[in-house]
């Protein structure tokens, strides 16, 4: 057993029961295998650790699927393969960029590059398309590694599950597809473009905003953490799923205002029920935020539980007690207009009160059951 997969044993366990500092170590201990097997089919250095990426959050939601530890760094390299071939069907040869690679740079507090460091990085990737496509396919993985992990062919063997047989046959026929010069220029390129300390900060920081293992759905998941390439996206569609959730609040609290105000008999009574629907929508923006933090920083089921109850019940008082109060000197004066027709309304509002409270319960309480168990927090 080599060093790494007596890594994996000793901390496995406790991943898959939502140890992110475990898996943290994982990653550290894998992330050289997996930018390897990433890069040898993509030839990009950026793409490559944004695969990689993807993969270990990947691997991280779907860790309780995996029955035996033995199997998880081949499952990894599996999943990293995978998705570097649906980069190239993708046609996605491009280094991230836009608003989630702005993000992920600020987060990771890298500054931007000056002219000088975008030049040599232009240049490191021309040279991992140059010297990588020199390479029979079946060899790349194994040259990457072999200079990535001390030139050990017993080494590279252990990480990419073959005979030491075979790893030195494959690095014999990349040896002899290289020049000297270019199979030094190679070694030196497989060493520097190797991910380091900064690869796994960036990992570990998008861990804590992911769901824990076997969570996929619910209202716990924070963004689209097992399709993010980067934690840069990962806060990206966590912005675009909150932002969403808050708009079609809003939206609902306005239309149910306005129809209100339509009708309403005076200023007291609107400035009432707008003062109601602001309190909702506040209401609204304040569960988001605090479902956010505390998928943040905790890992327990009783805060999302009480966060969820003080929303709902906030929701429910309004709906329920103050926007009726506001209406009363409304409804009274439709009673003496025409007392029939008024006690008919309001026997419909209450029979679709009732049926909206109890749907509203069972549904958003259900939910919210449904997305702690989801999670693994109850």
């Amino acid at each position: 057993m080599s060093a790494v997969d007596a890594l994996i044993a000793v901390e496995l366990p406790a991943a898959r029961d939502g140890d992110r500092a475990a898996f943290g170590r994982i990653v550290a201990a894998c992330q050289n295998t997996v930018t390897a097997v990433a890069l040898a089919i993509t030839r990009d250095v950026s793409a490559s650790e944004d695969i990689a990426q993807e993969a270990f959050l990947t691997a991280w939601q779907h860790l309780r699927r995996l029955q035996n530890p033995t199997s998880f760094l081949p499952w990894l390299r599996q999943i990293a393969r995978n998705l570097a071939r649906d980069h190239l069907r993708a046609g996605r040869h491009r280094p991230l960029d836009g608003e989630g690679a702005e993000i992920a740079i600020e987060l990771a507090a890298d500054p931007s590059p000056t002219p000088m460091q975008q030049h040599e990085q232009d240049e490191r990737e021309r040279a991992a398309v140059e010297l990588i496509s020199a390479l029979p396919e079946e060899s790349r993985e194994a040259l990457l590694l072999f200079y990535r992990e001390g030139q050990s062919s017993r080494q590279v063997a252990l990480l990419l599950g073959l005979s030491d047989a075979a790893v030195r046959k494959r690095l014999s026929r990349a040896r002899q597809s290289l020049r000297e010069d270019l199979l030094a220029r190679f070694g030196e390129f497989a060493a520097d473009s190797a991910p380091g300390a900064a690869f796994t900060s960036i990992v570990a920081s998008a861990l804590t905003i992911a769901s824990p293992p076997a969570a996929a759905k619910g209202i716990l998941t924070v963004g689209a953490a097992v399709g993010a390439k980067t934690l840069g996206k990962i806060v990206a569609g966590s912005a675009g799923s909150l932002a969403i959730g808050v708009l079609g609040g809003f939206a609902g609290i306005w239309l149910g205002l306005r129809r209100q105000l339509k009708d309403a008999i005076d200023d007291e009574e609107r400035r009432a029920l707008t003062r109601s629907a602001g309190i909702n929508a506040l209401t609204t923006v304040g569960f988001v935020i605090a479902m956010l933090l505390i998928v943040r920083f905790d890992g327990g089921w009783l805060w999302p539980l009480i966060a969820g109850l003080a929303f709902m019940g906030t929701i429910f008082y309004q709906s329920m007690v103050v926007q009726p109060r506001a209406m009363a000197r409304r409804r009274a004066l439709e009673a003496q207009r025409d007392p029939v027709r008024a006690a008919a309304r309001r026997r419909r509002e209450r029979i679709q009160c009732r049926v909206g409270a109890i749907l509203g319960a069972v549904f958003g309480f259900g939910g919210l059951i449904a997305g702690l168990i989801v999670s693994g927090r109850l």
